[in-house]
């Protein structure tokens, strides 16, 4: 049976976090573009953001992907909708996936979402988790993406921020919040030093996890359970797809092909860090304006 193609679209690094969920759970071929090049989205017009993301999805389309995944929490909220309509293929976003799983585990209905301040100015996550009937206070976190990318995933410095914006957040929730969503996918790489802060009722919700969830179960229902899709693929698609089935291992059933639009090496350097392994080789895009 033919293995999944699945597409993975960031403005840069943190949707690593998405791409090392789904490949634990899922046995695929994964394509990651991140545009690093023209990061950060989050001081953009929602029409430039979703200029961008269309422009990486006709990309990531051109490499015969089953399946795209926006792991980027700035696209998902401003662009989504227009994502979808440009797309020929299933696309899952980040942002309905984290506020369902809130849905699921919140016993008193109330939760806290932590972002950046472009997602939070969104309201992208408290929409959300509105239609699943969750009253949600929004709390930016700007320092954490930095800290992360820096290294200090368990520094003194980094527990210190934690604890000020946790408890300013805490503050002005509802005093029943019992979820936490981290609502960036850098934010997983501190999800065990947010758990040593958080009071012990509180859940955490790792979108990155949750939508990994979702496309498992997309897979699964649709390709998984119906192998006569991929059977019955045309000739030129089978030979276009040869090289990477080819790399397929059946002790691991899982490849990885990554793509930057700025430097390859930073690119390599936090990647490796994000997905706990080591990434040797990532090829330089440029999608032009």
């Amino acid at each position: 049976m033919t293995l999944p193609r699945i597409g993975v679209f960031d403005s840069g690094v943190g949707g690593l976090t998405v791409l090392k969920a789904m490949s634990e759970q899922l046995p695929a071929h994964y394509l990651y573009f991140g545009d690093t090049a023209r990061l950060p989205y989050g001081t953009k017009s929602a029409e430039t953001v979703a200029r961008y993301a269309i422009g990486a999805t006709r990309f990531l389309e051109a490499q015969n992907i089953d399946l795209l995944v926006i792991a980027c929490n700035t696209a998902t909220a401003l662009a989504f909708p227009r994502i979808k309509d440009a797309a020929h293929v299933p696309v899952v976003g980040v942002v309905e996936p984290g506020a369902a799983m809130a849905a699921e585990l919140s016993k008193s209905r109330a939760a806290i979402v932590i972002a950046t301040e472009a997602t939070v100015s969104s309201h992208a996550y408290r929409d959300a988790l509105q239609r699943h009937g969750l009253t949600t206070h929004e709390k930016a976190c700007p320092l954490f993406v930095p800290l992360v990318e820096e290294g200090w995933i368990e520094h003194p410095v980094t527990e210190q921020v934690a604890r000020i914006y946790l408890a300013e957040a805490l503050a002005q929730a509802p005093e029943r919040a019992d979820v936490l969503v981290l609502a960036c996918t850098h934010y997983p790489l501190i999800a065990p030093l947010l758990r040593r802060i958080v009071p012990e009722h509180m859940q955490i919700v790792d979108s990155a996890e949750s939508t990994a969830r979702v496309v498992k179960k997309i897979i699964e229902k649709d390709v998984i359970c119906h192998p006569e899709r991929s059977e019955g693929a045309s000739a030129a698609e089978r030979s276009r797809r040869t090289p990477m089935d080819a790399k397929v291992s059946p002790a691991e059933h899982r490849t990885f092909r990554f793509y930057a639009t700025d430097s390859t090496d930073k690119f390599k350097r936090l990647a490796t860090r994000f997905l706990g392994r080591q990434v040797d080789h990532v090829e330089h895009v440029d999608l032009g304006g």
